[in-house]
């Protein structure tokens, strides 16, 4: 099992990276692939990381990007590139900001502002981490699909996902979780040691921020990802990146969902690093459409 794992951890890291290796097309445009997801659908927080990346590209790498806030217009096809043209709409004393189109057939499936900025001092504070067990004492991403692998879902997260989840409360793949509580909890990183800069480990964390955030929101109404007649989507995401961290690195989301209604649903996390550092804070509201009870 371990020579399996390896070589999923390898290929879904590559992929991951690959994805967004972009192709620079002009000063302000890009040209990046698809991970190839099932149902055929693009990942959203590919297309994020990707945008991220895009509008980066085009600004000094003495400013990293603190901010973004993107919308996600139309589903996007993972089986075609996507076009990323990023407008420079400032460059100040200490802030850049540009606006990123995600584009297929010309037409934006998403639609991205970001800001980027100098490296300053200035007051901290911060929320505390709370205590969970460690990463270690948790069932990987592979123990918890493993045994599904030839399922085509579950083949996708243990051989194209470049991230290992590990949730302290257990899984909602498969199952609802019967007795959920007001926060869920879950370690993230990527599943190699990576050599890249930081703004690409700034993208893969923008990357792995949406692949859990609409869970709490599930587990309030006990569902899970596999039940029947259930419709998802990502709206919107806005992430904030607060002090520099590395995505190959455990990271603990911590989440709510504070409200649901009119068919969407809010949720948000708190994003630490293994040490307790408050890293990054994240915001998405999600389409939920959960079945009729008859």
């Amino acid at each position: 099992m371990e020579h399996r794992e390896d070589t999923w951890a390898d290929a879904a890291v590559a992929a991951g990276l690959g994805a967004l290796d972009l192709r620079r097309l002009g000063d302000t445009t890009f040209e990046g692939d698809s991970l190839p997801m099932p149902g055929g659908r693009v990942f959203g927080g590919q297309v994020l990381a990707q945008a991220v990346l895009a509008a980066g590209h085009t600004v000094d790498t003495s400013r990293a990007v603190h901010s973004m806030h993107g919308y996600f217009l139309r589903p996007g096809d993972a089986g075609r590139p996507i076009r990323f043209e990023v407008e420079q709409l400032r460059d100040g004393r200490s802030f850049s900001a540009r606006r990123t189109h995600a584009l297929q057939d010309h037409k934006p499936i998403l639609s991205m502002i970001a800001s980027f900025q100098e490296s300053q001092e200035g007051p901290e504070h911060a929320m505390r981490m709370p205590e969970v067990p460690s990463p270690d004492a948790l069932p990987s991403g592979v123990d918890v699909l493993g045994p599904f692998a030839g399922h085509p879902t579950a083949d996708f997260w243990l051989s194209s996902a470049p991230f290992d989840v590990r949730h302290v409360e257990g899984s909602i793949f498969f199952a609802p979780d019967e007795a959920p509580q007001q926060y869920q909890t879950a370690w993230m990183r990527v599943r190699r040691t990576i050599d890249v800069s930081d703004l690409v480990h700034r993208a893969l964390i923008a990357f792995g921020s949406d692949q859990v955030i609409l869970e709490p929101a599930l587990r309030r109404h006990r569902a899970s990802w596999a039940t029947p007649g259930m419709a998802f989507a990502s709206l919107d995401h806005a992430l904030w990146w607060h002090r520099p961290a590395r995505a190959d690195e455990w990271l603990l989301f911590v989440q709510d969902a504070p409200t649901a209604q009119s068919g969407r649903g809010l949720c948000g996390s708190w994003v630490f690093s293994e040490d307790g550092r408050l890293v990054a804070s994240v915001a998405q509201e999600g389409m939920l459409r959960m079945p009729t009870k008859r």
